[in-house]
């Protein structure tokens, strides 16, 4: 029979096991053909039990130690407990039936010495874990005859991502149902005949079977060898598409003049630009002078002068009869940068006034708390282009918001923007406005290659002048002493006149501890230490601002100190003055949530207490930790942490202690979290996610598709002689994998 990859599955697999499959994801042939196996059982080799975790779905691979049958006394009907072993742990099998009859079938196969897959939902009863009502098949004994058992018994065992509705040998059923018949001509190859032979790759259709069907483990290792290149020549051939799309829009050239806003600017600046602040301005500046929309991407550690260099590629746009909007992610790091661009600009950013040199532009903002008044008079700034720069939060993408000539489009922090967010302010009407991107997060290159492939990437490495750096130490979260020293340092630098940070993760103590705040959105799950073998850990709650503000403000060591409270449920305008008040040292403590993560600038802050670290991501505790050291004292982090030796979550904080190096963090982020967070695809659970590339272990893989799809593209950019090519970028960019590819 012919297999149509778009064929439903219902059509292939009946109705009720389609429908199990669907809970997964999957509804086609094509999407259960990419269902790879999730890893293989050896066989002989059993599965490592340590490696189980309460509530966790699981298919293992284990011997039948003891079988027994008994009456329960209790509730009537029968049970029947099975222990399975690794050779080293057990694991407990539990069936119920109301006649011990209904039993025989599980006894007539679960005998002692008998190796079978186990799959099911892991608990603890009586303080030893166990599967209740687990699917099972016995290797060897469930296939058709004795030769297939034969064969069946030394071949590696498929095990796929499952869940209760289906077990992973059910799924297998599936896939050979659809494999089996499969053709070479049913699944046009993506990968050009030529491509695939410089790199020794197999074709798609010998892939499929020896992913899914392996005789050996080297078959389904040379299988996803082959499928990790698809993955990252199909991104890569969809990037580089992009960029050749983009080089072919029109733009309005911004040169700038030599006698502006820029130049009047530079004469002002009380501090030598960076050698790297030039270098990467010079490059700005050359991109906007061309009449092809610059796609820029502006990476660079805390605090090395990323708004310096954005701003003076803005002024360029202004000396060129433009517009520039600024995009900030939240209502309070938007006004820090209108203040922090007013500041540095002086007398040139009062346009219309007395004291304004004739260059002078001005800088509104435009955020949804602000008055009717207030947003009417930015809104007028804007679309009359009385106003060079207009900087904003989501607001600026209303409707409402014109713009007289945009020229060029900064977005801060993109990660917190959706495509269609970003997007908007580019589709305005008139010549698409240049694209400069800023992010603090270093990103390591495999990253910059796959997530922002269609840009062009500066980095800032040097830190300016006069910056004293930031000291950091872990502080053991159940150790008196050294938590009242904590506290004991925190009012010594306040009495030196300086401000302290203290980071919770919650609002509230009554916040579900399952959920962070909306501004706390990266807040880790806690359940990765929950082991199943010996007692499980009793984890403390986490601690909440209001709660900690309340006990500081009675702690003896900070008697008397002024204590401000930060947090993203506050009404814009009380955050305003809660960071004005802490600037100005009315309140040179200030317990916080994340909404502090990004931007604010604040020299005075020397210290921050960062409670519950090991719950934070690795890049955002980076981010925090760049809000200490602004000036020209030295800053001291302090991560309070409870997190187990040996566990990801001790590894994130003890590498923060350990170096202040933002790309060597940014690395072991990327290896830490799951590849769905890093590459911005939410959904990466699902049929459509990348299933096999991993951005920093195949590096070499990523750059070899990236130049092998420039090519291709190069000499077909429309894919005409490379419909399976097409067909599949067409396939990828779903609307989930679109907001992926735009994250520009």
């Amino acid at each position: 029979m012919t297999v149509r990859l778009d064929a439903p599955l219902e059509r292939l697999v009946g109705q009720r096991t389609a429908a199990a499959l669907g809970r997964l994801g999957l509804r086609t042939a094509a999407d259960l053909l990419r269902h790879y196996p999730r890893r293989y059982s050896e066989p002989g080799r059993l599965t490592d039990l340590r490696e189980l975790r309460v509530g966790e779905h699981v298919t293992v691979m284990a011997e039948v130690r003891q079988a027994t049958v008994r009456q329960m006394r209790s509730r009537g009907g029968s049970m029947m407990e099975v222990v399975v072993t690794d050779g080293t742990r057990e694991l407990g099998l539990t069936f119920f039936a109301k006649h011990a009859a209904r039993l025989r079938y599980h006894e007539s196969k679960l005998r002692p010495g008998a190796v079978g897959l186990f799959t099911g939902d892991v608990n603890r009863y009586r303080g030893r874990p166990q599967l209740v009502h687990p699917d099972y098949t016995i290797v060897g004994l469930d296939a058709d005859d004795e030769e297939a058992a034969l064969v069946e018994a030394t071949r590696p065992i498929p095990i796929y991502p499952a869940s209760s509705a289906i077990p992973s040998w059910r799924i297998q059923t599936a896939v050979r149902t659809v494999l089996d018949p499969l053709r070479p001509e049913d699944v046009p190859d993506p990968i050009p005949d030529d491509v695939r032979e410089r790199h020794g790759l197999l074709d798609l259709h010998t892939a499929l079977r020896l992913v899914h069907a392996p005789y050996t483990e080297d078959d389904h290792r040379r299988a996803r060898a082959r499928f990790v290149f698809e993955e990252a020549f199909v991104l890569q051939a969809a990037l580089a598409r992009r960029r050749a799309e983009l080089a072919a829009v029109d733009a309005v050239a911004r040169p700038g003049r030599p006698d502006g806003l820029l130049a009047a600017f530079d004469a002002r600046l009380p501090f030598e630009l960076t050698a790297g602040q030039r270098e990467v301005g010079e490059q700005i500046a050359a991109d906007l002078a061309a009449p092809r929309p610059m796609q820029r991407l502006l990476q660079g550690e805390v605090g090395s002068g990323k708004t310096v260099v954005a701003l003076r590629a803005m002024l360029q746009v202004v000396d060129s009869g433009g517009q520039a909007a600024l995009l900030a992610p939240t209502e309070v790091l938007a006004a820090q940068h209108v203040r922090t661009l007013r500041a540095l600009l002086g007398p040139l950013a009062d346009a219309g006034t007395l004291e304004a040199p004739d260059v002078a532009t001005r800088v509104a903002l435009v955020t949804g708390s602000q008055t009717a008044a207030q947003r009417r008079e930015a809104l007028l700034d804007a679309a009359s282009g009385r106003a060079g720069i207009v900087v904003g939060t989501h607001a600026l993408l209303g409707e409402q918001v014109q713009f007289a000539d945009l020229g060029l489009v900064v977005v801060d922090e993109q990660h917190r923007f959706g495509v269609e967010q970003r997007d908007e302010l580019r589709r305005r009407g008139g010549p698409t406005p240049h694209l400069l991107v800023m992010t603090a997060t270093p990103i390591p290159r495999t990253v910059a290659m796959t997530v922002f492939g269609d840009l062009e990437v500066s980095s800032l490495t040097d830190l300016p002048g006069g910056r004293a750096g930031v000291t950091t130490h872990v502080v053991p979260a159940d150790n008196a002493a050294w938590m009242a020293r904590t506290w004991q340092r925190v009012r010594e630098e306040v009495d030196a006149g300086h401000r302290a940070y203290v980071v919770c993760p919650r609002i509230s103590p009554d916040d579900p501890e399952d959920k962070a705040p909306a501004d706390d959105a990266d807040l880790l799950s806690a359940d990765e230490d929950a082991l199943l073998f010996g007692e499980p850990e009793r984890r403390r709650p986490l601690r909440a601002v209001l709660e900690v503000a309340e006990e500081l403000a009675a702690a003896p060591a900070l008697a008397g100190v002024p204590i401000g409270v930060l947090h993203g449920a506050l009404p814009p305008a009380e955050k305003d003055e809660v960071m004005g008040r802490f600037a100005r040292g009315e309140v040179p403590v200030l317990v916080a949530t994340t909404v502090i993560e990004v931007g604010v600038d604040v020299p005075e802050a020397t210290v921050m207490v960062v409670l519950d670290a090991d719950r934070f991501g690795l890049s955002q505790l980076h981010q925090l930790r760049g809000r200490v050291g602004r000036g020209t004292e030295p800053g001291l982090c302090l991560l309070v942490s409870s997190a187990p030796e040996g566990t990801d979550a001790a590894t994130r904080v003890s590498t923060l202690a350990e170096t202040t190096d933002g790309f060597r963090i940014a690395g072991v982020d990327l290896e830490l979290r799951r590849e769905g967070d890093v590459l911005g695809a939410s959904q990466s659970g699902t049929a459509s996610s990348l299933r096999l590339l991993r951005v920093v272990r195949h590096a070499d893989v990523i750059a070899e598709a990236r130049q092998e799809a420039a090519l291709v593209v190069g000499r077909d950019p429309a894919l005409r002689e490379h419909p399976a090519l097409d067909a599949a970028i067409a396939a990828w960019l779903d609307p989930e994998r679109e907001e992926f590819l735009e994250r520009a």
